[in-house]
């Protein structure tokens, strides 16, 4: 993939490993679209980085979606990268009654989001002369961390999700990618902590972004990163070592 002039839009963009897609393709000189759901932090990002554009979109709603994709074609008609990049990583408690609210905001943020999208967004980028879906999964997609089994669901299924998206676009110029991120140093997973605004460690966004940019540069389509290339070549074989770290009482569900 060539990393500059592109048109690249960027799901969950307000921070993190989002927020550092942004500003690495805008450094290679691609015009970047990013949404979110919080107007405070894309005012901020708009004040602090004037070449890249904001828009407000909570994609946990099929509307805003639509709204979404139809604005995104309008106005930027060379749109050719789209990130399916948005998440949330809740706590859930399987020996009791789940709260289906928070069942239903991760599913329909971390998978049914990317799927809809996707499909709203193909015929466009069938258009564009180069083009990609990028799929953000997990190394949670190939050994699951049973505190938070919802999450790791839906990293799972985007991981299955975007073999069956590449196997459909085969025939398209749409390059389909899954980037599989270890545990990065970014407020993901906050649900866990008591201090909200705490660092929970794991890989620097920095080294992240500078791999997951070379992997999209060099179209390396299926790339885990950091710890998530060892959880995705043992896969099984990690489960119980991987979820002895995390043995503790779960106490926000």
């Amino acid at each position: 993939m060539n990393l500059s002039n592109n048109t690249v839009l960027i799901t969950g963009g307000t921070s993190g490993i989002g927020l550092a897609f942004a500003k690495e393709f805008s450094k290679a000189g691609s015009t970047v679209i990013i949404c979110g759901r919080r107007q405070d932090r894309l005012d901020a990002i708009a004040a602090e980085h004037p070449g890249i554009i904001t828009r407000r979109c909570d994609l946990s709603i099929d509307a805003d979606r639509e709204a979404l994709v139809a604005w995104a074609i309008a106005t930027y008609p060379a749109l050719n990268i789209v990130i399916n990049n948005a998440g949330v990583q809740l706590l859930s408690d399987l020996t009791r009654p789940v709260d289906l609210a928070r069942v239903r905001e991760e599913t329909e943020t971390n998978f049914i989001a990317p799927v809809h999208l996707s499909s709203l967004f193909s015929g466009h980028l069938a258009s564009r002369p180069e083009s990609a879906l990028v799929n953000i999964s997990s190394g949670l997609a190939f050994v699951p961390i049973a505190l938070m089994p919802v999450y790791c669901a839906t990293k799972a299924a985007i991981h299955s999700f975007s073999l069956s998206l590449r196997y459909q676009l085969r025939g398209t110029n749409i390059k389909v990618f899954e980037i599989a991120p270890p545990a990065v140093d970014t407020e993901l997973g906050h649900d866990r902590r008591s201090d909200k605004s705490e660092s929970h460690g794991g890989m620097p966004v920095d080294a992240f972004i500078a791999e997951a940019m070379a992997a999209l540069r060099d179209d390396v389509l299926e790339a885990p990163i950091g710890m998530a290339k060892h959880l995705h070549e043992t896969r099984e074989g990690s489960l119980d070592n991987l979820n002895g770290r995390f043995s503790g009482t779960l106490t926000n569900s």
